[in-house]
């Protein structure tokens, strides 16, 4: 073989190498990895939310309560935008994504009456508590652009 075959067939086979690796990457392996770090934001996300509702309301009853909290949570999962829910104490997060979602129950005292409202991750957020000694309810709030 003449030195110009042989380094060209060497060429070929390290381009060959190169192809399969990126390819294995890019199709199987990356794309896992990217979705188990989703899954993994949004359980994290639901987390977050949860402590930031469970923060605001005060431990000790008092004769009026008045909270504004704000809340800071990633813009986006996955690269696309979320939302966050209260369904019946309950957090709920609905995500485009697939795979990522998820509901986490809220530890709150017996007089928060009712948790309500929505955040979408596009927008800023707070969670807003009003009431009195003896009832008090929980709101998630947009906050105006």
């Amino acid at each position: 073989m003449t030195p110009v075959v042989s380094k060209t067939l060497g060429i070929g086979i390290v381009l060959c190498y190169v192809a399969l690796v990126s390819t294995t990457l890019y199709g199987g392996v990356v794309p896992a990895a990217e979705a188990d770090a989703a899954a993994t934001l949004g359980d994290r996300v639901l987390a977050a939310g949860s402590v930031a509702v469970e923060d605001a309301v005060p431990n000790a009853a008092a004769a009026s309560v008045r909270v504004r909290a704000a809340v800071s949570l990633p813009a986006t999962i996955g690269g696309r935008p979320y939302e966050l829910r209260a369904t019946n104490r309950t957090l709920v997060l609905d995500s485009p994504v697939r795979g990522v979602g998820g509901t986490a129950s809220l530890s709150l005292p017996a007089r928060v009456t009712g948790v309500e409202g929505t955040w979408r991750s596009d927008r800023p957020a707070v969670v807003v508590v009003t009431g009195n000694a003896s009832a008090c309810s929980v709101e998630l709030r947009e906050v105006p652009a």
